[in-house]
């Protein structure tokens, strides 16, 4: 199976200049400066998809920051960022309390 394949794209002229400029300051080659500009493109991406997922009730934020690639406090954070209502109702602040405050038993 390939780990690579490539991609051609059709770029504005203006683009391939912001990318040369890129590619000067940075010291790198094209396939470097585009790879890495679309791996942090893929990453906002799918941020912004799976909190605004989360904020619609679609997905827990467990589930949003699984699928997003990023740990949970990077999806808080990032939830937090953008404002995204918590969804947390108030029963399960109640339930999170009894789990807290259960009495423990040993064997």
């Amino acid at each position: 199976m390939k780990k690579e394949q490539t991609v051609g794209a059709r770029l504005p002229l203006g683009l391939v200049r912001e990318l040369e400029l890129i590619e000067e300051v940075e010291q790198s080659d094209r396939s470097t400066t585009v790879r890495r500009l679309l791996a942090s493109a893929v990453r906002d991406w799918k941020l912004e998809h799976y909190a605004r997922q989360y904020g619609e009730g679609k997905v827990t934020l467990a589930r949003a920051a699984r699928d997003a690639g990023v740990s949970l406090w990077e999806m808080m954070d990032y939830a937090r960022s953008r404002k995204v209502p918590a969804q947390y109702e108030p029963e399960d602040l109640q339930q999170d309390l009894k789990t807290i405050f259960a009495p423990t038993t040993f064997p």
